[in-house]
């Protein structure tokens, strides 16, 4: 039996199809929008129902995907709309929203454009605008694909989002780990890597108007910590960095899932 009446399923938009993973038996509706991958989230119905199971009783949990198949050169903006019209087909109307890394910047553009579905905004690791530092690291990544593939990929991006303490300690899983996943087609990872360089909501974000909520790593060396910094001093909210983090702070930090379900549950926000 799936953890939590977790199921993997794809919902149908224009031009394509979003793959998602719903659990979870409250009342309210979250919506959850992960980073950069290697693969998708199908089949992973049960591993991210017991991921984000703090979530479960208190919320119907929808975790949403990219569209299959992305049209080439897509921006943040799009992948943002087909958000938006997911949820419209799964039924949302008004949800508390969580990106993380990419999702963050999706998630930060869906509040802009469509603030009657945002009820609360958690934005986690992630930045409303391109800086040096996700520059040089998604450049890297695609020139790392292009001539050495997945493998030669995912060491950067451990060397740049895992703390050296937690890399030390797991540096021997990273190659299994990664000849365990079913990853995505490498032409759909290259499009999808340089979305991130097209993110452009921070000259916005003057325009949310729901309750928001950024987390992130002080020291991370995928999106930076400054990034988080901005994006609260733009919208005057609540943030916490995990000042000796990277990227991988939701990963590391055990109390990461605690903290965001504590200001979802808030009602002084």
């Amino acid at each position: 039996m799936a953890l939590f009446g977790a199921k993997s399923f794809r919902i149908d938009v224009e031009g394509g199809q979003v793959p998602c993973i719903t659990f979870g038996t409250g009342e309210r509706d979250l919506v959850i929008l992960p980073g950069l991958r290697f693969s998708s989230i199908e089949k992973n119905a049960s591993a991210a129902a017991y991921y984000f199971r703090i979530f479960a009783k208190e919320f119907r949990v929808f975790v949403i995907d990219r569209k299959e198949p992305l049209e080439e050169g897509c921006t943040i903006h799009d992948l943002a709309e087909d958000t938006a019209e997911a949820m419209r087909n799964l039924g949302i109307e008004y949800a508390a929203v969580y990106g993380a890394s990419q999702g963050g910047m999706i998630a930060q553009d869906l509040a802009i454009h469509h603030p009657e579905m945002v009820e609360k905004l958690v934005l986690g690791v992630t930045a409303g605008r391109t800086n040096t530092t996700i520059e040089a690291a998604v450049h890297t990544w695609i020139e790392l694909m292009d001539r050495s593939g997945y493998e030669a990929v995912a060491k950067d991006y451990a060397k740049r989002g895992y703390s050296e303490k937690y890399m030390k300690r797991y540096r021997f899983l990273l190659p299994v780990a990664v000849k365990l996943q079913k990853k995505m087609p490498k032409e759909r990872f290259l499009n999808l890597a340089r979305a991130c360089l097209t993110c452009d909501t921070y000259r916005h974000l003057s325009s949310v108007r729901c309750p928001v909520f950024v987390i992130g790593g002080g020291r991370d060396r995928i999106v930076s910590g400054a990034a988080s910094l901005e994006i609260a001093e733009k919208l005057g909210c609540e943030c916490y960095l995990y000042r000796k983090l990277s990227h991988e702070a939701y990963n590391e930090a055990k109390d990461f899932n605690r903290r965001v379900y504590g200001f979802l549950i808030r009602d002084d926000v």
